[in-house]
């Protein structure tokens, strides 16, 4: 979250300020508690990312083999999909130590300089949330990449020295939800970048039949298969389903995950069939019933959930957009057909073609 109490809040940290979600892909500290067991620890055992996690085994072996450190890795990808996973399998593949920091603790460039100073040679140096990171800091960045070594001014005005600091090899995994913001001289430095996808149902149904096994936790496959499915392509938050499931199978039944289990108790946490939760749903419900599908204003459509317009917007509406049930058009927000279907709702019927059905089709 942005710390700098002069600077206004950013779309970002409304977001991040949002009320927990059962479906929300943000880590909180007891899904860090629980990640830390459920990790993988090298890539074989690592699910799902196939082509990134070919590319990256080669990245890494080739490095080991001349006995140099890895090139600087790029991840970019919504949250919860393992970039923080993969950034400490590196770091083990390589042998190395990690040194886990984020973009928005590194607010000057002294701070930057501070962690890099004090990295050991082959050292991995993770960077989360990199697009946040200061302006000064990311231009220290980009000859500490390059040329291993950065310039640390001492002094004011012009009795300012420069003195340049040489600094070990070092492999930087900067990751990022926003690869957009990024600049083109700070990409252009990482030797290897990867875009982490969705997972698939069938994959996210190996994370979860791996993490109830080091969670001791008997689970049938069609239970598995109904959590996988509500777990919006994410595996941290399948994860987290599976410990609320888990919780109700042990207090409302025998222990044991079946699909029936599953289904009902993630309809007691609502979380519906396709992964949407009461925001996503408050959301769809207003734009239908009190906007007859929009077009509607993102502003209007905030104050009739009563919601921030920020978290309407960052939290709920991109994975309303990527389900094709709401889309973003010039005139405001508008309700697709399978909208209308998910809800069990009829939409109403446009005169002359216009609105939705100038829109969508008939």
């Amino acid at each position: 979250m942005n710390w700098d109490d002069t600077a206004p809040p950013t779309a970002e940290d409304a977001a991040l300020g949002a009320p927990d979600r059962l479906v929300g892909a943000d880590a909180d500290g007891e899904d860090t508690a629980v990640e830390a067991a459920l990790r993988p620890k090298d890539l074989e055992e690592f699910v799902g990312q196939e082509r990134v996690r070919e590319q990256l085994d080669l990245v890494l072996r080739a490095a080991r083999a001349r006995g140099a450190t890895a090139d600087h890795v790029l991840l970019s990808g919504a949250p919860g999909l393992g970039k923080t996973t993969l950034s400490m399998i590196i770091a083990a593949e390589m042998g190395a130590p990690i040194r886990i920091t984020s973009g928005p603790a590194i607010q000057h460039a002294g701070d930057l300089a501070a962690i890099l100073s004090s990295l050991q040679e082959g050292e991995v140096l993770f960077l989360d949330e990199i697009h946040r990171m200061s302006r000064p800091a990311e231009e220290m960045l980009y000859m500490a990449m390059e040329d291993f070594r950065v310039d640390v001014i001492v002094g004011k005005g012009p009795g300012a020295t420069a003195i340049p600091l040489e600094l070990p090899p070092f492999t930087l995994v900067g990751a990022t939800t926003r690869a957009g913001l990024l600049p083109p001289p700070l990409r252009d430095r990482f030797g290897f970048t990867g875009h982490m996808e969705f997972y698939a149902p069938a994959e996210l149904q190996r994370v979860i039949h791996r993490s109830a096994g080091l969670l001791d936790v008997e689970i049938e496959a069609e239970g598995a298969a109904e959590i996988a499915g509500r777990s919006r392509g994410t595996p941290r938050i399948a994860n987290r389903l599976l410990r609320r499931v888990r919780d109700y199978a042990q207090v409302k039944a025998d222990g044991v995950i079946t699909r029936e289990i599953a289904s009902q108790a993630l309809d007691v946490y609502e979380v519906d069939g396709r992964g949407l939760d009461r925001l996503d749903r408050g959301v769809l419900t207003a734009l239908l019933k009190l906007f007859g599908g929009g077009p509607v204003g993102l502003s209007t459509l905030a104050v009739a959930v009563g919601e921030e317009r920020e978290t309407v917007e960052e939290v709920a509406e991109p994975f309303l957009v990527r389900e094709g049930l709401l889309a973003r058009t010039p005139r405001g927000r508008i309700a697709t057909p399978a909208a209308w279907a998910h809800l069990g709702m009829a939409p109403p019927q446009q005169a002359g073609g216009s609105g939705q059905q100038g829109l969508f089709g008939a």
